[in-house]
């Protein structure tokens, strides 16, 4: 264990020596398989090993939910061969969860597992929660509600700045900030109360209220709560955060499963095809009799109408439920209708899995990078080593270049022996680690991500449209804005098309840079 007694005091304060392995990526890539496999060969350790095996911690946001097995592709329970899993199936489908949540139950699992002399490996493809699990002090929301006990609260004074931004409201958004609503209105289905919660966040913290679009109404409120639990803005709690420098929890091994987008497009679909044989639809069908019955927060239609959808609570966000809602909703559906939604799903497959590499490579990255920059510079070693897996090929190419990799790593790492280069596993390893250095302190981070009101496009002062400023050259080239500018006199102008322009500007679907 000698390289793990070289780590100084200063790069161990504020986290725990003993180890923590994580395994993200993208949907379809074995990551789950890796995480079983890592666990079996553990618990096949002689004796005198310091670990007596592990347990996976499950960190996949729709795998949390009970039953529903399909729509979230959990691996099933003859072939996890006896592996424990953690935080899987212990939500009811109604529920939320939100990310301060599963953290704080994350934390609690990793910590038992530790008093058992078992290595905790998070497993999943949200990586937004695993990056606030690895790195702490920034999550605004776990300032208070989420780490504290019902015992520990106490009502704070509001801080000056929140004081004065208060005693500024007009009576009817002071009254909204008092009466916040329990959910998060859906845009489409309430626009006006979701511009209202926007208008709030900007009068009282016009910095944060920059950084989410009105349309994003859940973001919106949870800054909101954050601002009435903390009794401060969360921009000063943000400002805090950007003095304090964020150590890992836990001495990290971190693992991200990847594979070439032309040969996952392809796999991607065909697992489509294989849950929909599996019985999907029947799975969808009893989330909407769910929602209808009034166990969830979608229950807004009487028992003989098709449910009112809120696509971005709970498990209700899973791929495939929004999909194929027209087709299971039709008098009688239609087989142009089947074959529609299953192209969406597919389509949303693909998508979700783009997302996942940007959120690994924008953010989860530089953040383990910010990490071992100031480590190698303390005591000459990575705090938290990241490996990319190449899972491009499966069969016995997966078992090479990811089982027996990952294996040796894992031994090397929990025996404290020296490990390899990340960059030198494989040229796509050397390829996709090699990301540009990207702001990590949350201050510059709410900066370079404001939003913009584009007032050429902007038809209704009411419903601003809101561009990314990243985003603010490739929306002036728009067809759109070229539109509104009067540059393109050959087509009519429509308010509609301008939203659809906005919607694309502002997906999550962009490049993986």
């Amino acid at each position: 264990m000698t390289s793990i007694l070289k780590t100084s005091l200063a790069t161990l304060r504020n986290m725990s020596s003993k180890p923590l392995i994580v395994i993200c990526g993208t949907t379809g890539v074995g990551k789950s398989k890796l995480g079983i496999e890592l666990a079996l060969a553990l618990s096949a350790k002689s004796e005198n090993y310091p670990y007596r095996g592990a347990r996976v911690i499950n960190a996949d946001s729709m795998q949390v939910y009970m039953g529903m097995d399909i729509i979230t592709n959990k691996v099933p329970l003859e072939e996890r061969f006896g592996v424990e899993h953690l935080l899987m199936d212990y939500k009811k489908p109604g529920e939320q969860l939100t990310g301060p949540e599963w953290i704080k139950d994350a934390i609690n699992a990793v910590e038992e597992t530790h008093s058992r002399g078992q290595v905790p490996i998070v497993v999943g493809g949200t990586s937004y929660w695993i990056q606030h699990l690895i790195f702490p002090e920034r999550m605004a929301s776990l300032c208070k509600s989420a780490e504290e006990s019902p015992g520990d609260k106490q009502t704070p004074l509001p801080s000056e700045p929140l004081s004065n931004a208060l005693a500024a409201l007009p009576p009817e958004l002071l009254s909204l900030f008092d009466n916040l609503p329990e959910q998060a209105p859906t845009a489409d289905l309430d626009p006006q109360l979701s511009l209202r919660l926007h208008k709030l966040l900007a009068a009282v913290d016009p910095l944060v209220s920059q950084r989410w679009h009105w349309r994003d109404s859940r973001k919106v409120l949870t800054n909101l709560r954050i601002i009435q639990e903390n009794r401060r803005l969360a921009s000063e709690i943000i400002e805090e955060q950007s003095r304090i420098t964020s150590k890992p929890r836990y001495r990290t091994l971190c693992f991200w499963l990847y594979a070439q987008p032309e040969v996952l497009k392809p796999r991607l679909d065909e697992r489509v095809d294989q849950m929909i044989a599996q019985g999907l639809l029947d799975e969808i069908k009893t989330l909407r009799a769910i929602a209808t019955a009034g166990v969830g927060p979608e229950s807004q239609s009487p028992a003989n109408e098709s449910p009112q959808m809120d696509y971005t609570l709970g498990i209700y966000q899973s791929i495939g439920y929004k999909e194929f809602h027209e087709y299971l909703g039709a008098p009688e559906p239609s087989e142009a209708a089947f074959r529609l939604a299953v192209e969406q799903m597919k389509l949303g497959t693909r998508r979700y899995a783009k997302r996942q590499v940007a959120w690994i490579r924008n953010k989860l990255l530089p953040a383990v990078n910010a990490a071992n920059a100031e480590s190698q510079a303390e005591c000459g070693q990575s705090i938290v080593p990241m490996y990319l897996l190449d899972a491009t090929e499966l069969g016995e190419a997966w078992k090479t270049g990811v089982l027996d990799i990952g294996n040796a790593i894992t031994k090397a790492f929990l025996e404290g022996d020296p490990l390899p280069d990340p960059s030198t596993l494989s040229q796509t390893a050397s390829e996709m680690l090699a990301v540009r250095d990207r702001p990590t302190d949350p201050m510059a981070v709410l900066s370079a991500n404001r939003r913009m009101i584009c007032p050429v496009c902007t038809t209704d002062p009411d419903q601003p449209v809101m561009v990314d400023g990243v985003k603010w050259e490739m929306h002036e080239r728009s067809r759109g804005h070229r539109r509104m500018t009067g540059r393109d006199k050959r087509l009519p102008r429509s308010p509609s098309a301008y939203k659809d322009v906005e919607a694309a500007l502002n997906s999550e679907d962009g490049p993986d840079t």
